[in-house]
């Protein structure tokens, strides 16, 4: 679930990841950061590890994403891939 989507007053995007199964495992999170025209920037990929029914808060710099003012809006797929 996106949180915050990075902008010039907090250059991180936030997401919270949450595990709804029985053990500890890995996700995977894709962020893509999109322009006016929804045009996508980039996209940054991070991995997290989720205890066993619990979440885990991800932050991601945006700083290489381009201008942080093109920043229109962060897309976040609603489910994370699991990794392991």
């Amino acid at each position: 679930m996106l949180t915050h989507c990075a902008d010039a007053d907090d250059p991180y995007t936030t997401v919270v990841v949450r595990n709804p199964n029985e053990r500890e495992g890995t996700f995977g999170v894709k962020i893509n950061y999109k322009d006016a025209h929804g045009f996508t920037m980039s996209e940054t990929y991070q991995q997290v590890l989720v205890a066993a029914k619990g979440k885990a808060r991800i932050r991601s710099a945006a700083a290489s994403s381009g201008p942080l003012d093109k920043i229109d809006r962060c897309e976040v797929n609603p489910r994370a891939t699991a990794v392991q």
